[in-house]
């Protein structure tokens, strides 16, 4: 019964990987977004294939833990590691559907800077993601978590210094109201990132 189950069990690890690597994908195509504004439009329908893609996976996770009658940790660990991830692949979504939406006609340095900090927090969700199917890797998943920890510091502090400047120098009302949204939305992909972290140290903890 247990040979029988264990496939099963392994899966979930392997889908958390491939949803990694859509999450890895949308975070890498909003910073080259930024840092390519004028072929924005193409970058963005390749976030909207990561997107998809994620939710596909997302789909499969859920119904694969809905048939599995012992999973490698905990059901509800499971079910919000999926989604915290899910969410990411969301906001960054959200951010290049906003450019569209609220005629974003140019990029500020400040979005760059958000973006890459955004993308690297993905590559570290990634990593951390991989750890969690090893056994003895406790200290990496910790130190990964605190990495993630870090990035989102840093991107919090590029939003505040941003929007402080975006006051400042920015006399069009407008422009303001949208890039505030826009520095906004950046940051919490890196939030987003900061849950999955919250969730894979939990779950290493109550492992260990």
């Amino acid at each position: 019964m247990f040979g029988r189950l264990m496939p099963k069990e392994a899966r979930f690890y392997e889908l958390f990987d491939r949803h990694a690597d859509q999450v890895v994908r949308a975070g890498r195509e909003l910073a080259a977004l930024m840092g390519d504004f004028d072929n924005r439009l193409e970058y963005a329908k390749r976030i909207d294939e990561a997107e998809h893609a994620a939710d596909r996976v997302t789909a499969e996770t859920v119904r694969l833990l809905r048939t599995t009658f012992i999973t490698p940790i905990d059901r509800d660990d499971i079910h919000r590691l999926i989604t915290s991830l899910d969410d990411i692949c969301d906001i960054i979504q959200d951010v290049a559907e906003a450019i569209t939406l609220y005629d974003i006609r140019r990029v500020t340095p400040e979005a760059e800077r958000l973006a890459l900090i955004a993308q690297k927090c993905c590559e570290r969700v990634k990593d951390l993601v991989g750890l969690l199917g090893q056994e003895g890797h406790t200290e990496a998943v910790i130190k990964t978590c605190q990495e993630i920890d870090r990035l989102e510091s840093d991107a919090d502090r590029e939003m505040r210094a941003a929007i402080s400047r975006l006051f400042r120098e920015e006399q069009d009302v407008r422009e303001v109201v949208k890039l505030k949204a826009i520095y906004e939305q950046l940051e919490t992909v890196t939030d987003r990132c900061e849950d999955v972290a919250n969730v894979a140290e939990g779950i290493v903890l109550e492992q260990s």
